[in-house]
């Protein structure tokens, strides 16, 4: 593991790599195979056009939303894809074993060797009924106390470096450095860069305090961003991963052929978020079905504002203002989320991006 395969490189005219976080969403009339198919189908235009990175995140009990299970995604994009890099965004490592997360990522390294990236967080992704049941323990704050040693814990099942008299010293994650080890063993040791992932100040004060890089969810906490990057970069201390900071945030943006059309889009979407946040989660609906919606006072105070941090309009008007987040930031990378209804439409935004940033075109897969 190198700085280099944590700090992209540009393409096109962008000021910052640009990546993709794929919430695998799922709309109204839409299966969770439907969903997956378009996951497939942006991977590779993500890879063909130049897109750096390509996330998926942990979420759980919300069927607009079909990212359960990163690691199986992952494994499945990673069959699809050649040379972009994959990676979570994030697991919640307090739902898992470090042991399983450090085997899961082991094996998708060896699937695709050096496109790995492994983002952790420490919230749940879900409810906290939810995340009882995943944990099978009700003391959740427990679980987002003990993330630091949970994180030491994983770090030391992917290096395979326990001291002696650890109780975990003569365990080993498997595929992992162990097997360079025994007889005839020709495993590389490569292992997957680790990142934090944070919307508040506690991941990126640790995440500059072990020289990590760090990922902020400026997506849904968009109060929070410069204050969390000024933490990052006030804690940062030099490390073997990294001797400067790295920061990415995560950006909700959507592009279309017209601004009209993306103003209905994330209307859209964001009735969906209206139905997660007052306990009513379900598909994402159609513009057509939000244009009818008849949204209460509150409920349209949240919707101007969640829309007020997502980038809409034409793709001119999106690289406009991602250029200027990116400029207000000094983010090392935008890390692009579209939601939409539609996987059509998604795709359309990020290719809408692509050419608005002259990202390259590579030949089509076959």
């Amino acid at each position: 593991m190198t700085a280099d395969e944590i700090r992209g490189e540009t393409a096109g005219t962008a000021q910052v790599p640009l990546s993709v976080l794929d919430l695998v969403t799922v709309g109204a009339g839409r299966t969770a195979t439907d969903a997956l198919r378009t996951s497939i189908e942006l991977s590779r235009l993500a890879e063909n056009r130049g897109f750096h990175r390509y996330w998926v995140a942990e979420h759980h009990s919300m069927p607009g939303v079909a990212s359960t299970s990163p690691a199986v995604i992952l494994a499945h994009l990673a069959a699809h894809t050649d040379r972009i890099r994959l990676g979570s965004g994030g697991v919640m490592l307090p739902n898992h074993a470090p042991l399983v997360i450090a085997e899961q990522f082991g094996t998708l390294e060896a699937m695709a060797p050096s496109r790995i990236d492994l983002g952790l967080g420490r919230a749940p992704g879900t409810d906290g009924a939810t995340a009882a049941a995943l944990r099978r323990t009700d003391r959740l704050n427990e679980g987002a106390d003990d993330f630091p040693q949970q994180l030491a814990e994983l770090t030391r099942f992917l290096d395979d470096d326990f001291p002696d008299g650890h109780p975990y010293a003569r365990i080993h994650a498997v595929p992992g450095p162990i097997q360079a080890t025994a007889p005839g063993g020709v495993q590389s040791p490569h292992r997957p860069p680790v990142w934090l992932l944070g919307s508040s100040g506690f991941s990126a004060r640790l995440a500059g305090t072990l020289g990590l890089p760090f990922a902020f969810a400026h997506h849904f906490s968009a109060q929070n961003t410069i204050p969390a990057l000024d933490l990052y970069r006030e804690s940062f201390t030099p490390s073997e991963v990294l001797d400067a900071p790295y920061a990415l945030i995560g950006v909700s943006a959507l592009a279309t052929d017209d601004e009209k059309e993306a103003r209905r889009q994330v209307l859209a979407a964001a009735l969906n978020m209206v139905r997660l946040r007052t306990g009513r989660p379900g598909l994402v609906p159609t513009p057509e079905e939000a244009e009818a919606y008849e949204f209460s006072p509150m409920e349209r105070e949240f919707v101007d504002s969640w829309n007020s941090n997502v980038i809409h309009g034409t793709a001119d008007e999106v690289r406009a203002g991602l250029d200027d987040l990116q400029k207000r930031t000094g983010a090392d990378e935008l890390m692009i989320t579209g939601n939409a209804h539609s996987g059509d439409v998604r795709l359309r935004s990020y290719e809408l991006i692509a050419d608005a940033y002259q990202l390259p075109k590579a030949q089509t897969q076959a």
